[in-house]
């Protein structure tokens, strides 16, 4: 049997103590900030892949898979058969937190198939939950501190629990923010895959807040906080497994949220008040700007002929002298790859490498 108790046997009233009431309130006011700002973006597309793209570099690093800025957007301009195995790995992350997203808007719930469509996505395969022993967790000497259900039937009851938990469906009066924090522990205690549940577990999260209504669009990532507090991350998810502190835990969580939400609303605005510089700029500079250029220069940091072309509907010879114009006035870096050239939006991609500090991590 599965040493994992069920969300439901907690008592929600254990969470309103005064620091956690004061961090929820703190934390909620900025994540409500958040979905403001984001909204004023004219195209949400651009927020749900340039920062869907900062957030899989940020969770794929926490489980050692490491690329730079860089290698990614060259890896954007590749086809999909090509690129880095790395880069390319990061990238079905941005897919996957794509699929969830359309999933959850759709429905409105966020079910395990939802759940198994993400992992599938950034596996590759279709695994589905884990039939054999999960890996057991060891600290630094060795020893074993942790070892996730075993039984193939205890994940299915688990995963089948924490659905309904998800969705509402067992009472429990606590604010989503809450409530977040104890799904997110209880599916990486579960560890219900053969490999992705970090990763899959991070989407969850934000995909739990778009469910709630507490976000529009998935843009609340908590992967550079638990990139900067690593130690503090793991320490207090096995911290509940031994001494059930919880409490500790869901200050983490929420703190992580509010530094989390501060920084990515100084992002958005900058994001922001360079696509309106731009739009204005080319708008008086040239006579083929477009909403759709505009989009195409802020979806892709790094861009391409070819891209051009297909989102403006131009000839080859049309959008190649559309990006070189665009380069001469300094809109863009040219640069050479292989027999081409690609184009950086200098302005954008700047905001992107320097956005994981925040304001007050």
């Amino acid at each position: 049997m599965s040493p994992i108790p069920p969300l439901e046997r907690l008592r929600a009233s254990r969470f309103d103590t005064a620091p956690i009431l004061k961090k929820l309130a703190s934390a909620s006011r900025q994540l409500a900030e958040l979905k403001g700002v984001a909204a004023s973006i004219p195209n949400q597309g651009i927020l749900i892949d340039t920062l869907g793209l900062q957030e899989a570099k940020d969770s794929s690093e926490i489980e050692n898979i490491i690329t730079t800025h860089d290698e990614l957007f060259q890896d954007d301009l590749q086809s999909p058969d090509s690129g880095d195995p790395v880069t390319k790995e990061v990238h079905r992350y941005r897919q996957a937190l794509r699929e969830g997203y359309e999933q959850v808007r759709g429905t409105g719930l966020l079910t395990l198939n939802h759940i198994l469509l993400i992992q599938e996505v950034l596996e590759e395969n279709k695994a589905g939950f884990r039939t054999m022993p999960g890996t057991a967790l060891k600290n630094n000497a060795g020893e074993t501190v942790y070892t996730p259900p075993q039984d193939a039937k205890d994940v299915q009851r688990l995963m089948s629990d924490l659905e309904r938990f998800i969705n509402g469906e067992v009472p429990f009066e606590a604010d989503p923010l809450v409530k977040m924090s104890l799904i997110h522990h209880q599916f990486e205690s579960i560890h219900p895959f053969y490999d992705g549940n970090g990763r899959t577990g991070r989407i969850v999260n934000v995909l739990y807040l778009v469910k709630e209504g507490l976000l529009d669009i998935p843009v609340l990532y908590l992967s550079s906080h638990i990139v900067r507090t690593k130690s503090d991350y793991y320490r207090l998810l096995q911290s509940v497994r031994e001494d059930d502190a919880w409490e500790a835990w869901v200050l983490y969580m929420l703190h992580a949220v509010e530094q989390t939400a501060l920084q990515t609303i100084d992002t958005i605005h900058a994001i922001k008040a360079v696509l309106f510089d731009y739009k204005h700029r080319i708008r008086d500079r040239h006579k083929f700007y477009s909403q759709d250029l505009i989009n195409n220069l802020f979806i892709h940091p790094y861009t391409r002929i070819e891209f051009i072309e297909r989102d403006l509907n131009v000839s080859r010879i049309t959008a190649t002298r559309y990006l070189d114009l665009l380069a001469q006035d300094g809109f863009l870096l040219k640069r050479k790859i292989g027999r081409g050239s690609y184009y950086i939006n200098t302005a954008l991609t700047e905001i992107l490498m320097g956005s994981g500090g925040g304001r007050n991590a």
